[in-house]
């Protein structure tokens, strides 16, 4: 609260982050059929607040600026670190142990925080991949320049599994009684967020594969709408029928 307060001077607003942090967490029962838990927090913020990133961006100001000083790694080291909210990645070119102490000690010690050990690993992203806010980023051949290695980024395993089981839910049993446009406009607007956040670096495999989960997915949906078999209008594909109702396509931008 002392750091809210360097930057938010309205006491009332501030009164009530504090009541925010100190509102009790439902959690589930811890046996089937019993009853949920009613649990207090001592410390830290509640998991899956919606104020938590804004209050972890605000904490975690003072370790960008101990990072960022005269006897920082970023002049010592040379290092640079990439942050979104509690989640971020410091790169080096050597990832010494004085570096690795560093860190930890300022954040732990000084500010008092945790380290999530099993996510958090030193990676060589010539030898293996690195995933970071939904992307994987990894060394590889270049098609343009034979011999060669380049950085590249494309959407994560996990990502794309994400957007899989959100158009899955978009294209389940409860959404058959909806009219086929109202049904389009929600896929739509679930592609094309998706595709904004993910239509950089090598998109192609991802998108190639949502596009074709989608058309499955509608298929199976028109199918099952009504107890006569659908059937593709004459002289069309499944792909353009879909297309005509008005489906879009995941397109992306090539960049490097």
């Amino acid at each position: 609260m002392a750091c809210v307060k360097m930057r938010v001077t309205d006491s009332s607003v501030r009164e009530l982050i504090r009541m925010g942090l100190e509102a009790p967490v439902v959690e589930p029962p811890e046996t089937p059929g019993g009853k949920p838990r009613l649990k207090r927090n001592d410390k830290g913020t509640p998991q899956g607040g919606v104020i938590s990133p804004l209050l972890a961006n605000i904490y975690l100001h003072w370790f960008d600026k101990v990072f960022h000083s005269a006897s920082g790694p970023a002049h010592g080291a040379k290092a640079r670190l990439v942050g979104y909210a509690d989640d971020f990645v410091v790169l080096a070119r050597y990832q010494s142990e004085r570096l690795r102490e560093h860190i930890e000690d300022k954040l732990e010690k000084w500010l008092g925080l945790e380290i999530n050990r099993e996510k958090t690993r030193v990676v060589n992203v010539r030898e293996e991949s690195l995933d970071f806010l939904g992307y994987t980023f990894r060394y590889e051949r270049s098609l343009f320049y034979p011999g060669t290695q380049m950085l590249n980024m494309g959407p994560s395993e996990k990502a794309v599994q994400r957007q899989k089981d959100a158009l899955r839910d978009l294209t389940g049993p409860r959404t058959r009684s909806l009219p086929v446009t109202e049904l389009m406009g929600s896929i739509n607007r679930q592609l094309r967020g998706w595709g904004n956040d993910f239509g950089r670096g090598y998109w192609r495999d991802a998108f190639h594969e949502i596009n074709g989960y989608v058309l499955a997915r509608l298929k199976t949906q028109l199918r099952h709408r009504s107890q006569r078999p659908f059937r593709v209008p004459e002289g069309q594909t499944h792909y353009h029928h879909l297309h005509t109702l008005g489906l879009v396509e995941l397109r992306g931008t090539v960049s490097a």
